[in-house]
Formats: structure tokens, sequence, C-alpha cells
């Protein structure tokens, strides 16, 4: 069973920005997303990327505030947070889903994932 891990989360101050990684991206042929769970509330899409076209898409919650991204050379995906503010703390998942061609049908569903990472947990103080 694949296994995605999330370094790199933490503890940081109102303003501040993060750079978590998520590997092992094992194909370029899989859709990915960022899905953090807050305390007390679902796991929610935030960001994805469709594979074949590089098409993005966020949560209109950001304001533009993360950008995601992925290097195939490094078998990794990244998610660069900026302007951190304590409503984005939250265990943040990485997850991926095999190509499909309806897939911009399902980015912003949780289920439409099939592997997921364990999460890194970040918490902004103000």
């Amino acid at each position: 069973q694949v296994q995605l891990t999330e370094p790199g989360g933490g503890l940081v101050q109102l303003g501040d920005s993060l750079r978590p990684p998520c590997t092992p991206l094992w194909s370029t042929k899989l859709h990915t997303c960022w899905c953090p769970e807050a305390p007390r509330k679902d796991r929610a899409f935030v960001a994805a990327i469709y594979w074949s076209t590089g098409r993005k898409w966020y949560s209109p919650s950001l304001e533009g505030r993360f950008t995601t991204s992925r290097d195939n050379s490094e078998s990794t995906l990244y998610l660069q947070m900026d302007n951190l503010r304590p409503e984005d703390t939250a265990v943040y998942y990485c997850a991926a889903a095999p190509a499909r061609s309806d897939f911009w049908g399902y980015y912003y569903r949780t289920s439409g994932y099939d592997y997921w990472g364990q999460g890194t947990q970040v918490t902004v103080s103000s």
C-alpha cells in the first residue's frame, strides 16, 4: 500500500509562511489535493491539480494565499502557504487519485481521492 508522507508542519505566527511537501508521488498520472481538517470541522479541499493539464483549483476561502505545485523530478507535491492566519490551523493532508478523464467533477470531493498521507499539524498563533 502506498503511503504518502507530509513532513513540514509546525507552530508559526500570524503572517508567516510554510511550504510542506508531500512525497512520494509514484506516478505523474495522479490527480492531487491538499485537504486540511480543522478542529471540529470536516476534512475539506483547498487546492488540487489535474495531472495531465496541470490545471489547478483553489478554495475561494483562501483568497489567493496558498499555491500548490508539484515537482515530478523529485516526486513531490508542495503547498506554499503565505500570510497564515489562525483560522488556517488544521491537520493538512495530501491525497492522490489515479488519472480519470472526468476528474474535473471530483477534485473538490475528499471521496474522490484514494491515497492519503498521515497529515501534518499546522498551528498558527496570533
